[in-house]
Order: C-alpha cells, then sequence, then structure tokens
C-alpha cells in the first residue's frame, strides 16, 4: 500500500513538473548574431510558437539577412510579424532580403523609431552603399507604425517598455511568458558602447534609468542588442553596460582629449572588443568629430 502511494505520488510530481514546463515556456527564442564576421555585430531574435514565429531586427548586411531568412525557414513555421527596435541602420537594413522572402509577414517599428528611420534613411543609404557594395539594401523599407505598446504571438504579449519614458526612442522588448528582455541599444556584451547617440549627460542619464527598468523585472534572460565572444545572455550583460558607461563618464570628464579616454578605457576594459566603436565614441564626446555625420 505504501509503494503504491509512492509511486502514485512520483508520477502526480512528475506530470506537475512537466505541466508547468509546457505553461512556462510557450515560446523557444533563438539569437543570430554574426559576431566579427559582420561590421557590427548586432543581434536578431526568432520568437518561435507552436505555429509561427516573430522576428527582431532585420540585420544591416545582405548577407546576414540571407542567413537570417534561412533560420526562420528552417523552424517550419510562418513569419507574422518583423519588429525593428531601433532607427540605426543595423538593425533594419536587411529588411528588403527579407520581406522579399516573407512578403506577408508585417513590419512594425514604434512612431519614434519610424519617424527616426524616415529622417535618416537618405542619408545612411548614401554613406553606407559603397562601403557596403554588394551587401548593401537594394531599397530601404520603413515600418508601419505600431499601434500601442505591445504586440502578440499566438496570442502571448511581447511589449515594448520605455515608450512612456524621458526618451521614448530607446526602448527594449519585454516578453513577459518567458520573462525574456531583448535588449536593443540598451544592453551590450563584452565589447565598447556606442555612446556617439548619447552626447548630453541628461541623454545617458535615461539610459542608466532605462537599464534600471530592466533589472525591476528581474528577467531570467537578456539578449544584448550588440555583443561579441559569447556575452553571457543574463543580469551580467546588463551589469556590464551599466558599469562600463558609469566608467565612460568619469574617465571622459578626467580625459583631456579622445586619444586620452580611448586609452583610459582600453585599460579598464582590456578584452573587450568593438575598438571602432570606442574611438568615435570618445571622439564625438570629447568635440572632436561631429555626429551624426
Amino acid at each position: 500500500m505504501n509503494i503504491g502511494r509512492r509511486v502514485f505520488g512520483f508520477i502526480a510530481i512528475a506530470l506537475s513538473a512537466i505541466s508547468v514546463a509546457a505553461v512556462a515556456e510557450p515560446f523557444k527564442l533563438e539569437v543570430y548574431n554574426p559576431g566579427t564576421k559582420s561590421i557590427f555585430p548586432v543581434s536578431s531574435e526568432l520568437i518561435i510558437g507552436k505555429k509561427d514565429v516573430v522576428l527582431i531586427d532585420a540585420q544591416f548586411q545582405r548577407n546576414d539577412a540571407e542567413a537570417l531568412v534561412k533560420k526562420i525557414r528552417a523552424t517550419g513555421k510562418n513569419l507574422t510579424t518583423i519588429f525593428i527596435t531601433h532607427k540605426d541602420p543595423d538593425f533594419y537594413f536587411g529588411l528588403d532580403t527579407i520581406t522579399k522572402a516573407f512578403p506577408k509577414a508585417k513590419v512594425l517599428a514604434t512612431k519614434h523609431t519610424v519617424n527616426d528611420i524616415k529622417e535618416s534613411m537618405d542619408g545612411k543609404l548614401k554613406y553606407w552603399a559603397p562601403i557596403l557594395k554588394e551587401n548593401a539594401p537594394k531599397e530601404v523599407i520603413l515600418p508601419t507604425v505600431l499601434e500601442g505598446n505591445s504586440f502578440t504571438l499566438e496570442g502571448e504579449k511581447i511589449e515594448v517598455i520605455g515608450l512612456d519614458g524621458a526618451s521614448p526612442s530607446d526602448t527594449f522588448l519585454w516578453i513577459p511568458s518567458i520573462k525574456a528582455a531583448l535588449g536593443g541599444v540598451i544592453v551590450y556584451g563584452k565589447m565598447h558602447l556606442w555612446v556617439a547617440d548619447n552626447q548630453s549627460e541628461e541623454s545617458r542619464k535615461h539610459w542608466f534609468e532605462t537599464m534600471d527598468v530592466m533589472e525591476k523585472l528581474n528577467p531570467k534572460r537578456i539578449v544584448p542588442g550588440h555583443f561579441l565572444a559569447n556575452a553571457p545572455q543574463n543580469l551580467e550583460s546588463l551589469k556590464y553596460t551599466r558599469n562600463y558607461l558609469k566608467a565612460f563618464e568619469v574617465e571622459a570628464k578626467k580625459a583631456k582629449d579622445a586619444k586620452t579616454l580611448i586609452a583610459r578605457m582600453q585599460k579598464l576594459y582590456p578584452s573587450s572588443g568593438g575598438k571602432t566603436e570606442l574611438e568615435m565614441s570618445a571622439k564625438v564626446i570629447k568635440g572632436e568629430m561631429k555626429w551624426p555625420m
């Protein structure tokens, strides 16, 4: 009798664990990041449901967008939505390749991102086309404005966090059902931060505030928007980004010029990649280079 009760108890516990796991993880999250093989180590994410899939960010180079197309097709599922998190071309230049492969997919972005892309896309294409050559987009696809602050995959919300904050152009995505944060321009991993777009102390303060909001959500997983060398996809990358930005602010105030600032940050972060990001950021912050160009 006792043996029977024990067996029944083990079965009940096992079934309960399976049930909880099934409820807790409705989606699978896959990340594509070309690393040092491409100009920008930018992240794209596939949020994969039972029948449908959503793509977050479309890559910069045509060859990387083509790699994304293969990954999407390999899921065997229907691509319903492509969401672009930020105005910079490394997030959206690949749209022409992906929308050609999946013409029925909706392409969405926030109002602020759409407006920012619209204002800068011609200049960005003119600058980057000669550099990218065959990997440049044949046309720039402008996303449709997202209504509200969320969209769905198979009935589950994917939320845009930060639209009601002081810097609504700099947001991140939050997937409550799997407690995952997709960092966009907010989180970096094992590389120097791009600070050239945050030239004022006020804008960097907003960056810190957005990171605080992300941390309070207690995410199980954080995907940095840019990362190198198998950077951790958890709170460690958020802490890295916060600490780096704090150090950059301190050193920028002390440094007499960009060269000094670059040397100091390289000494503090000797194993971080993305030297170009550091060099340009330092020159912009120290007033030696105008940005945007």
